[in-house]
Order: C-alpha cells, then sequence, then structure tokens
C-alpha cells in the first residue's frame, strides 16, 4: 500500500518537475531564478529531514506526520494550475520539497516494519520499483496533456488525479494498519538510545558513492553539449534508466535478503563503469551507460535504507533516516558540484574522480556487512 502511495506521489511531483523550470520560463523568470528555486528547494527538503526524523521519533506519531508531508508534497503540484505569477509559482515548488521532507523519515519507518514480514531488501525494493513507475507515469501525463494542447495549466490539473488516489490509499492503510510496529515486535533484538558506530561508518560508505554519481542534468548537458544525442532522444535516455531502476530494485532487494551488502557492493562496482561510458562514449556506449546508472539508482535507492533499518532500534529510525537522507543528499549535492567544476575544466579528471570514489566504498562496505553478519 505504500508502495501504491508512493507510486501516486511521484506521478504527481516527477510529472510537475519535468515542466517546471520552462514553466517558471513562461512566466517571466530568469535562468538564475530557476536554479536558484530548485537549489533552495533541494537545500530545504534534505536539511529538513533531520528535524522530521528526530520529530517523529520524539512524539511517535509516524503516520500523522507522513500524511501531513504526503499531503503537502502532492496537493500543492495542481495548485500550479493557477499560478499567474512565477514567484507563486515558485512558493509551490518548495512547499512540493518541504512536504516531501516531512514526509519521508516516517514513511521509511513504516516501509521498515512492514518490510521485515518480506524481507527488508525486497521490500523496499518493492517501494522503489512501484515509485520509478510513478516517476515514468507522471511526466507521460503531463506530455499527453501538453502534446493535447491544454498547455501547462491543463498539465498540473491532471496531475490532481493521481494525488487523490494517492492520499485516500494513504489514509485506508492508517485505518488497517493503525500500529505497522507489530509487525515485528517480536523480532526486533536491537537495544539502546544512541545509534551505533556501524551506521555511521556505513553512512561514510554511502557518501562516498553519492558524491561519485554523477547527477543527469550534467549528463543531459555533455549529451547537449558535444551533440551526441538529439534534444528529443536525451528524455527517453532517462526513461530507459528509470525502468531499468526499477527493475534492478527488485533484483537488488531479494539479493539483499541472500547476501547481505555484499549485494549493494557488486551493484557499485557495476555502476561505477557509467562515467567513461556516457562521457567518452558515442550514443550506443552512452545507452550502455544508462544502463548502469539505472542499475546503480536502483541498487542505491531499494539497498540503502534497508540496511539502516537493520542497523538501529526502532525507536531511533525516524532519527536515523532523517540523518542518513540528509548526509547522502549532502554528499550528491557536492559531489555533483565538484563534478560540475570539473566538467569544465577536464572530462578525464572528472571521469576519474567518479569511478575513484565510488570504488572506495568497496572495501568499507564489504566491513560493514562482516560487521553486520558477526555471530
Amino acid at each position: 500500500m505504500l508502495g501504491v502511495v508512493s507510486l501516486c506521489a511521484d506521478a504527481t511531483y516527477e510529472g510537475a518537475r519535468s515542466v517546471t523550470g520552462a514553466f517558471l520560463g513562461s512566466l517571466g523568470a530568469t535562468g538564475t531564478v530557476v536554479g536558484l528555486v530548485a537549489g533552495v528547494g533541494e537545500l530545504i527538503g534534505y536539511s529538513l529531514r533531520l528535524a522530521t526524523g528526530y520529530l517523529s521519533d520524539r512524539l511517535r506519531k509516524y503516520w500523522g506526520i507522513t500524511t501531513l508531508g504526503y499531503f503537502v508534497n502532492t496537493a500543492v503540484v495542481p495548485l500550479m494550475a493557477l499560478a499567474g505569477r512565477w514567484e507563486v509559482a515558485a512558493g509551490l515548488m518548495i512547499a512540493e520539497r518541504t512536504g516531501k521532507a516531512i514526509r519521508t523519515p516516517p514513511r521509511d519507518v513504516l516501509l521498515s516494519h512492514a518490510a521485515s514480514r518480506v524481507g527488508r531488501g525486497f521490500g523496499f525494493g518493492l517501494h522503489e520499483a512501484m515509485d520509478q513507475i510513478g516517476a515514468t507515469i507522471g511526466p507521460l501525463m503531463v506530455a499527453a496533456m501538453l502534446g493535447g494542447q491544454y498547455g501547462y495549466r491543463g498539465a498540473f490539473a491532471v496531475l490532481a488525479i493521481p494525488a487523490i488516489i494517492g492520499l485516500v490509499v494513504l489514509l485506508v492503510g492508517q485505518r488497517i494498519y493503525p500500529n505497522p510496529s507489530e509487525f515485528e515486535a517480536n523480532t526486533q533484538d536491537l537495544k539502546g538510545e544512541a545509534l551505533p558506530k556501524i551506521y555511521w561508518v556505513y553512512l561514510v560508505a554511502i557518501a562516498l558513492v553519492a558524491a561519485g554519481y554523477a547527477d543527469f542534468p550534467l549528463i543531459a548537458f555533455h549529451l547537449q553539449q558535444k551533440s551526441i544525442e538529439s534534444v528529443e532522444r536525451i528524455p527517453l535516455l532517462y526513461a530507459v534508466a528509470m525502468g531499468v531502476d526499477a527493475i534492478a530494485a527488485l533484483f537488488f532487494g531479494r539479493w539483499f535478503d541472500r547476501i547481505g551488502l555484499l549485494s549493494l557492493a557488486i551493484g557499485v562496482v557495476i555502476s561505477s563503469l557509467f562515467a567513461p561510458l556516457v562521457f567518452f562514449g558515442n550514443s550506443s556506449l552512452v545507452l550502455l551507460g544508462m544502463v548502469l546508472w539505472g542499475i546503480g539508482m536502483g541498487a542505491q535507492e531499494s539497498l540503502m535504507k534497508a540496511a539502516v533499518a537493520g542497523m538501529v532500534p526502532p525507536e531511533r529510525r525516524g532519527s536515523a533516516f532523517g540523518i542518513f537522507n540528509t548526509g547522502y543528499g549532502l554528499a550528491w549535492f557536492l559531489g555533483s558540484a565538484f563534478m560540475g567544476i570539473l566538467y569544465d575544466r577536464s572530462l578525464t579528471v572528472l571521469v576519474i574522480f567518479s569511478v575513484a570514489i565510488q570504488l572506495i566504498a568497496i572495501p568499507i562496505l564489504i566491513i560493514v556487512n562482516k560487521q553486520l553478519h558477526r555471530p
């Protein structure tokens, strides 16, 4: 049920995010404004997760905070159809990111309880797969509305449909499963108030992986600047990567339940090869590179949080997920910014940095896996 909620939510806000930059431009915003709004939204989105994770642990209102976050996250999107000024649209965009920050840590706690019954790897993997299905459906809905000459306002308005469906399923799920922690009441043997040392070591490894993972906008910029792909084909490459992401999430999720974090280490090795392919290759090699990029995203999104759920006691998971999401997002931001600087100076150095810093994480992941499975 949480997977269905995420599918609908992603269809809503990813559909909007596929055109918000162009929409702001149509309302008179400059490129600087677009970049600033996007940056502020992501900054708020990741930093606020620290507070909401801690708050959800203190109040034990995981369902309530999750519901509030999803409502803000999705309800503001159809309201963009009414925005007549870029300032209003920008405010709604930032509000959408704020809603996502509010609901993510407590939602992950709820998901960790449910996933304990089916295998945490598979549970988080299924959630990620459905998430990416929504991320594909939303932009297609927007494209259909734009192609039908309904304009941006019609595109934002139609996104009210998945938003409403997702909120209804969320409320139904809350009524059916008011106390999801009962799913693992007799299986959890972790105790204590502080986050364990192994958690922080694991966070370092994940930060390294995130820092070396080139964001798609940089890849798209490269493909356009070097005329490797047409403007029309670049979004299709992203769609391919999202499809691979969904399939990989299920596969690596099942694998995680059998061999632990070794599955993530293998995923990192495979995905680290995307950089030379997309930045040095021709059109065919770029396609292969995006497949590897999608495999990496699927492995990361399905396994990273599944591992966290097994490291910390239930009463500390909200804080743990909040810190984890913030650290991951900050490392991704810093790595992306640094690779953007490297792009203007040396593609070779950029590729070396991307591959090397991800591979450095491998031995750390292996050490963490041994510690988690130590008798």
